[in-house]
């Protein structure tokens, strides 16, 4: 299974991954598929099921709208977060869906938009689209959104074939100690090696052209979230607090205090907090490596890019390659699903990702951004997923900045040392997989369990 470092970092609309941008993913290629077929013209009636996490809650995380765009069209990375509500709104009061953008179809949100409280075996966000012509069924197909945007149809499921990319890698590696060893076979530093991986899709412009791309949509992403103010959509009343924090800090910002280590990391909060309110409200996101934990690996580069005397382009690249390294191997090997393994995945691995892009823009050795990875994801084990109300909002947004402050704690750590550590990566994300294995539904992404049903007592 070849995976890019486009693949874990996509930009697209909050406010989650698996439950929005996924979902949206699955819709648009379910209207791919109907295109392909000459279906569409022939479509009647459109159903759609959510199953599982995405009945639990998807509502709250915004799935049925994002289905709906996706059968307008629409897809995560293109589309204009500011008009979803408005392309809602009138399709409930006509009863009527453009499918693809263009076919009128009969829709009633009753009848067609189904929440299903039953599991599907191969994942538990799962969701079927039917369509139906004069003569009756015409196709349908269920997709699984794994998680980070990935979404897995049911024929992939079936066959057990969940990613069709088989490109061959000069540099294949499924497991730290074979990244380790390649690294030191041929002399590479962890960015150079991936820098090298990625060259078999696209050219070296292209690549760093692409992930500065990612970085200006996480600027804008933190621009934004300073912007707004208010209280956050869903009912649970959550006010913003980036803007007033960074008015706050903008008025300390003098040399004697913006050096201290309390004031970096006020703005290293001030980062995530941006990205993860702006993630709540839907606005547009870069996926990293979801949505849920969206707000970690840009906090960590704004710091670094804040608080570092010379900062390069360079820097922006090797970031994200020596992250994307980490998020393969906890793709790979574990998961990156909160619905899955909880959110040990999501807040866990994306801790995990920026302490070694850190690591790496800081010089480690690639045994140095191992540990530093280890030490970020081994303190998030156990990690659940009970978000109050469904909603990406408590403990999330808070929970991105406390990760972000723990990844670059972490790559200090490993800097300290020589890179030689008690558990190795590798031992820490199989026992992610393990604990994700062991924990009870309600604390993945369903609700219906932790801190989600203790809010209630409040």
């Amino acid at each position: 299974m070849a995976i890019s470092v486009f693949d874990l970092f996509k930009i697209g609309i909050g406010p989650s991954s698996s439950h929005t941008v996924g979902p949206m993913r699955a819709a648009a290629l379910f209207v791919q598929g109907l295109r392909e077929r000459g279906l569409l013209e022939q479509v009647r009636r459109v159903e759609v099921q959510l199953f599982g996490s995405l009945s639990a809650t998807g509502i709250g995380h915004g799935s049925d709208n994002a289905v709906i765009m996706g059968l307008m069209g629409e897809w995560p990375d293109a589309i204009d977060p500011s008009q979803i509500g408005i392309r809602i709104a009138t399709l409930r009061e006509t009863d009527t869906l453009l499918l693809d953008g263009r076919l009128p179809v009969p829709f009633i949100w009753a009848r067609d938009m189904r929440l299903i409280d039953e599991n599907l075996p191969f994942h538990p966000n799962a969701m079927t689209l039917i369509v139906e012509g004069d003569d009756g069924e015409l196709y349908r197909d269920t997709y699984y959104s794994v998680g980070g945007g990935f979404v897995v149809d049911e024929a992939q499921a079936s066959s057990g074939v969940v990613d069709l990319d088989r490109t061959v890698l000069p540099y294949d590696f499924s497991s730290a100690a074979e990244l380790l060893e390649l690294c030191k076979k041929h002399n590479l530093r962890v960015a150079e090696l991936m820098m090298a991986n990625e060259r078999v899709w696209r050219s070296e412009e292209e690549i760093r052209s692409g992930l500065m791309k990612l970085w200006r949509a996480m600027q804008d992403c933190v621009e934004q979230g300073l912007k707004h103010e208010g209280i956050l959509p869903g009912g649970l009343n959550v006010r913003r607090r980036a803007a007033k924090l960074h008015r706050s800090l903008q008025e300390l910002n003098k040399p004697n205090v913006i050096g201290s280590t309390l004031s970096a990391m006020e703005w290293v909060n001030l980062f995530a907090l941006a990205v993860n309110e702006e993630n709540a409200a839907g606005g547009r996101m870069v996926t990293a490596p979801t949505n849920g934990a969206a707000g970690i690996i840009p906090a960590v580069l704004h710091y670094f890019m804040k608080f570092s005397e010379v900062v390069t382009d360079a820097n922006v690249v090797d970031y994200f390659l020596g992250a994307a390294a980490v998020g393969i191997l906890c793709k790979k090997n574990a998961s990156i699903s909160g619905a899955e393994v909880g959110c040990q995945g999501e807040v866990g691995s994306a801790c995990a990702m920026a302490a070694a892009g850190l690591a790496e823009i800081l010089g480690a050795t690639p045994e140095q951004l191992c540990n530093a990875a280890e030490i970020g994801l081994e303190h998030n084990l156990g990690l659940t997923c009970d978000p109050v109300g469904g909603l990406v909002q408590v403990p999330c947004i808070e929970r991105n900045a406390i990760a972000a402050v723990k990844a670059i704690n972490a790559a200090q750590m490993a800097l300290r040392g020589d890179g030689q550590h008690f558990i190795s990566l590798d031992r820490v994300i199989r026992t992610m997989r393990d604990t994700g294995a062991d924990m009870h539904d309600k604390y993945k992404e369903t609700s219906r369990g932790g801190l989600a049903v203790s809010a209630v007592e409040c």
